[in-house]
């Protein structure tokens, strides 16, 4: 049964949902802000950050926005703490902290 992302949290049955491994939308992960399911987040020291951007592209969320030409401001609503870009990052600019 085909059924719409938006129908969850509101009074249907579970019948009423897509069926697993079946995809019937695009981009349904920006309905969601998957960032809430962890305790830890990276941090940026912004002294140490060269811009080298070897973040950007192995974070698994596109957490990492580049604006113009720099790394930008992480987004915390989807990023789910993996911490690959503390490990992609040889400078030593990321590191993980806890949520406050």
């Amino acid at each position: 049964m085909k059924s719409d992302i938006n129908k969850l949290h509101l009074e249907c049955s579970w019948k009423d949902l897509t069926e697993g491994m079946q995809i019937y939308g695009e981009k349904t992960s920006e309905s969601f802000n998957t960032g809430e399911w962890t305790s830890v987040q990276p941090e940026i020291d912004e002294e140490k950050c060269i811009h080298c951007m070897m973040c950007v592209p192995v974070c698994p969320d596109s957490c990492i926005p580049v604006v113009d030409g720099k790394r930008g401001a992480f987004d915390y609503d989807h990023c789910k703490g993996c911490g690959i870009c503390v490990k992609s990052c040889h400078v030593g600019a990321i590191t993980m902290k806890g949520v406050r």
